[in-house]
């Protein structure tokens, strides 16, 4: 190599590493924009003002951008909805025609407590987070609103929303374009992470988180199910599924696909909180296979209203929580249509609820009266009955069958008066999910009680009362008060109660004074009506329907009647088993064996 090519790349070195040397602490251009574009950033976030950062990719260079946030309400009779074009996604939700418990509007959330953003991971080994771009709009009118943001390269996503006309429904389509070669090869799913911090809308935060929670169908099963009403619950989902429902006490949030949803990883979740009445959130998937992919789903913002719910077509409706089995068909069949036929007719609720309850006690009159009829049969019957109880003694079994000799003779069924009163039970269960869970009687007031869907107080405590709470319900002192007067009048009519069996009697109205303290108004109200009722009734058919001289005269015609009584299946086998045992199955003593009788002397 020559001496001067030798010197020259010495020389070229040297250079390059002063060069180094002297620009190793300076900041590059780019450096330079990026701590700007942090700094602008920064600056507004502290001052609180709605900008965001966002990078624009162009051909020549990287430059950052602060774009303001852009809010865009459509609405219509029943909401007014908030859109922002960071995320592209609904910012607030105001139910017009409902109020808070404390009068002002009802919004469902507000900025920054609902998220609903995709995570999309792109082939060159980032995630794109959609909740944090900003979106463009695309297509605007009265009624749809368009956002369009770019993901990598020539792809690109969309989200529409469209505002049904007096409709509680936002139709929502999730487009993605040209998305085949953008997405990762290894993983073709964007995750949907939707997640709400639910405010308190009702007068007390106890009761409304206990029936807070997730809800959603699978798409192959007709029922719905939901998370345990617990503090933190979660869950991992078991098939693909047709909806999922953030629900509280009366309203609820909903994302409705028009397919269904993937079933790979579902999952749903319910935290405890501090500041709202919970958390609630889920995670799904959408498989992002293609070209072009098209996603049509829906957002219900609205109220837990049955027919509403009903007629979304997705059994939407089962997040009302009327009974299980019997007791829900009972709502579902008799209660609701008599209650929404009364409603379109009146006004005053407390009025509904007496015309409710005197159509449902009519309907079960002629049990009432059965009831009542063998109820007295067996207060005549009773004298004879002791008679027979001391002349037997301790022979039960034969007391036992001279009973059923003058119940067959009496034409008295011992289990006629039970039988009627099982009838009704599934009404009365059906009424306690009715009342609590009925939208209709949120905020409407009677009296006192200025919310029949909430308790009523005439007097607070100031302090808790375990078992009772930390007030006065008026209408459930009334309901305990009529309930011990039945009881009361019941015990004397029927002559049969004694003893334990009679002290139970009493016990029970005074433990439904503290259950009942807490609930709502609405349903003390209904039970001191049905009890009232059912008191008027039993006067009525005392002292106008049974004329009991009568009917004293015709058991005693009938039980000149000669019967036979014969001994039942199980009757027979229970005397050869005493029998067995060495036991006298008419006395229940031990019979003498045959190593206790004396022996004979040869």
């Amino acid at each position: 190599m020559e001496r001067s090519s030798t010197i020259g790349y010495i020389l070229i070195l040297v250079l390059f590493g002063s060069f180094w040397y002297l620009n190793k602490d300076v900041p590059t251009q780019e450096e330079i924009e990026q701590a700007n574009t942090e700094q602008v950033a920064d600056s507004a976030r502290a001052e609180g003002n709605n900008l965001s950062v966002v990078d624009a990719v162009s051909d020549d260079s990287l430059t950052s951008l602060v774009v303001e946030e852009k809010l865009t309400t459509l609405e219509n009779d029943l909401l007014a909805v908030q859109f922002s074009n960071r995320g592209g996604i609904p910012s607030s939700v105001n139910l017009k025609e409902y109020h808070r418990y404390d009068s002002s509007d009802l919004i469902l959330f507000e900025k920054g407590q609902m998220k609903l953003g995709y995570s999309i991971p792109l082939a060159n080994g980032t995630v794109v987070n959609t909740i944090d771009k900003d979106f463009e709009i695309t297509d605007q009118n009265d009624s749809l609103i368009e956002y369009t943001t770019p993901l990598a390269g020539s792809a690109k996503m969309k989200q529409t929303y469209t505002l049904r006309p007096g409709s509680y429904n936002i139709d929502y389509k999730v487009t993605f374009e040209n998305i085949s070669t953008a997405v990762s090869p290894n993983n073709r799913f964007a995750e949907l992470d939707w997640s709400s911090e639910i405010q308190g809308q009702e007068k007390t935060l106890k009761n409304e988180r206990i029936v807070t929670t997730v809800y959603f169908k699978y798409d192959a099963d007709d029922d719905v199910d939901y998370l345990s009403e617990t503090s933190d619950d979660d869950d991992e989902l078991e098939g693909s599924v047709k909806w999922i429902s953030f629900k509280q006490k009366f309203f609820n949030q909903t994302l409705i696909h028009d397919n269904k949803f993937v079933e790979s990883g579902t999952k749903v979740a319910s935290a405890e909180s501090e500041d709202y009445v919970k958390d609630l959130s889920a995670q799904l998937y959408i498989p992002l296979e293609g070209n072009t992919i098209v996603e049509d789903m829906a957002l219900y913002y609205g109220p837990n209203h049955y027919p509403t719910l009903e007629k979304q077509g997705v059994e939407l409706q089962k997040i009302v929580p009327l009974g299980w089995a019997i007791f829900g068909w009972v709502n579902k069949g008799l209660v609701i249509p008599i209650f929404n036929w009364l409603d379109d007719y009146f006004s005053s609720y407390g009025l509904i609820i007496l015309l409710l309850t005197l159509i449902i006690k009519m309907a079960l009159f002629p049990l009432m009266y059965k009831t009542y009829k063998s109820t007295a049969k067996m207060r005549l019957l009773k004298p004879e009955l002791d008679e027979i109880k001391e002349r037997t003694g301790d022979n039960m079994q034969k007391a036992q069958q001279e009973q059923m000799k003058l119940y067959k003779q009496a034409g008295v069924s011992p289990l006629g008066g039970c039988l009627p009163q099982l009838v009704q039970m599934p009404i009365l269960f059906a009424m306690f999910r009715f009342f609590p869970s009925s939208i209709e009687l949120r905020q409407e007031k009677l009296w006192w009680a200025d919310d029949l869907s909430s308790y009523d107080s005439i007097y607070d405590l100031g302090f808790e009362i375990p078992f009772y709470g930390d007030h006065i319900s008026l209408f459930t002192l009334m309901m305990t008060a009529v309930t011990v007067l039945y009881t009361y009048m019941n015990s004397q009519n029927s002559g049969q109660m004694v003893g334990p069996m009679k002290t139970v009697m009493y016990v029970m109205p005074i433990m439904f004074l503290g259950f009942f303290n807490n609930y709502a108004a609405a349903l003390s109200f209904y039970y001191f009506l049905s009890t009232c009722i059912t008191v008027i009734q039993n006067y009525v058919i005392r002292k106008f329907v049974i004329d009991e001289d009568k009917l004293h005269k015709q058991i005693q015609a009938s039980k000149k009647k000669k019967v036979n009584v014969k001994k039942s299946g199980l009757q027979k086998r229970l005397e050869d088993m005493a029998k067995k045992r060495g036991v006298d199955p008419y006395s229940g003593k031990a019979k003498a064996t045959t190593s206790n009788k004396p022996k004979k002397g040869k």
